[in-house]
């Protein structure tokens, strides 16, 4: 039978998308047909995408293929579960110009399995040390008074077609569903902000 070949991208949800496609472009030009793009954290315990792939891979005749052991996870442990899935699946995993874990036997190399290992521990020292750099970037921050997140909103900025019909609204005319429709508001967090800057309304 022909090999199947998957490919796994991953980024973090405030990372930029340009990444995961710049990720997709590298897998599809190692030969993946289908890819499982996932937007989660490298150490977050639930990675639905990686979940989807084990279901669907099919052992003796499946490849995964990813760029980095990071984009697998960060974490050292979660790595060595991951590692044995794929010897359990019966798998072939690539991370592209790196290694391969040819498990399509149920077996792996005991060297391989460290060096995945040891890269395991460099990926969750790095993600430790990016964490301690946000961290300290934001008391720093702080201590200088500086105000972090979005600014708040104003008066100024909400939009006029909410003026027009608001006050439908106060008059009974309008309940909050209806009102967010007619100004085409998408989010009750939206409105509610709106109605407390207008009216200091609850909702």
């Amino acid at each position: 039978m022909a090999e199947i070949v998957a490919g796994y991208a991953r980024c973090s949800t405030n990372e930029k998308k340009q990444d995961i496609d710049r990720q997709v472009r590298e897998l599809k030009r190692r030969g993946a047909q289908k890819i499982y793009l996932e937007y989660e954290h490298g150490d977050s315990k639930v990675k639905p995408q990686l979940e989807s792939f084990f279901t669907e891979a099919i052992g003796g005749e499946t490849t995964l293929i990813t760029l980095e052991v990071s984009r697998l996870s960060r974490s050292v442990q979660q790595l060595c579960e991951i590692i044995e899935r794929v010897r359990k699946a019966q798998i072939r995993l690539e991370i592209v110009d790196s290694i391969t874990v040819d498990c399509r036997k149920n077996e792996i190399d005991p060297m391989t399995k460290a060096f995945l290992q040891i890269s395991g521990v460099f990926a969750e020292l790095e993600l430790s040390m990016t964490r301690e750099r946000i961290k300290n970037g934001v008391e720093n921050a702080r201590a200088k008074g500086k105000r972090l997140g979005r600014p708040p909103l104003t008066r100024e900025q909400i939009p006029d077609i909410f003026f027009r019909h608001y006050p439908q609204y106060v008059a009974g005319k309008l309940n909050k569903t209806e009102l967010a429709r007619v100004c085409g508001i998408g989010s009750r967090t939206t409105l509610r902000k709106y109605l407390q800057i207008v009216a200091g309304a609850e909702f």
